[in-house]
């Protein structure tokens, strides 16, 4: 590691840490941020902004980590969404479920084995709805997001997510958006928001 590096790193712990204070210790966050970028900088195309996506990475796995021990309280329900590789539908479910609930829930993404990049036909058919996935990347599923959700929806990722006690499972049948043209893509956006829709109204009465 550059001694660059090494001083974006240790700043992004220095935040990170004291975002946490009184929740977590200063290795058990540099442990996070270690973590998020090893999984991430693999499958990086453009390194500029690997600095943001491990901060990110590392803060969600922080978060999670402790809504499910109890250290933070849950202001709203948790909602993940998982797919394959995070680059499609379950993008797109956690997109239209932030838009649509006004803040009522907390959304989370992941896949079973995610990829380096979103679909950009995905990308392009929720701007067409206005909404915007700024900075998108696809996120490893893990224990700690798991335990935080209290609503799991999978897409075509098989047995690859593991039961919990205590949580919601849903299985969605939605097409996946891999490889298909944007008029395809918008009919898979339409029937994910109608499904989205009606979780939301079922979680939200």
């Amino acid at each position: 590691m550059s001694s660059t590096d090494s001083r974006v790193y240790g700043d992004l712990v220095d935040d990170l840490t004291y975002s946490y204070e009184g929740v977590f210790g200063r290795e058990t966050v540099q442990a996070a941020v270690e973590a998020a970028r090893r999984t991430l900088e693999p499958r990086a195309r453009v390194t500029t902004h690997l600095p943001v996506l491990v901060a990110r990475q590392a803060r969600q796995e922080l978060m999670a980590a402790a809504q499910a021990d109890g250290r933070i309280a849950k202001q709203v329900p948790e909602l993940l969404f998982v797919c394959v590789h995070n680059a499609g539908r379950s993008q797109m479910a956690a997109a239209l479920a932030e838009h649509l609930s006004a803040r009522r829930v907390h959304v989370r993404s992941a896949g079973s084995a995610p990829v380096a990049e979103v679909n950009p036909v995905v990308v392009a058919a929720l701007e067409e709805r206005g909404i915007p996935l700024t900075t998108p990347y696809p996120k490893p599923l893990s224990t700690s997001v798991l335990r935080a959700a209290d609503v799991i929806v999978t897409m075509g990722c098989g047995d690859a997510c593991p039961v919990f006690p205590g949580k919601r499972y849903e299985d969605w049948d939605v097409a996946d958006p891999a490889g298909q043209t944007l008029e395809v893509v918008r009919d898979i956006r339409d029937d994910i928001q109608a499904r989205v829709t009606a979780l939301l109204r079922d979680i939200l009465r």
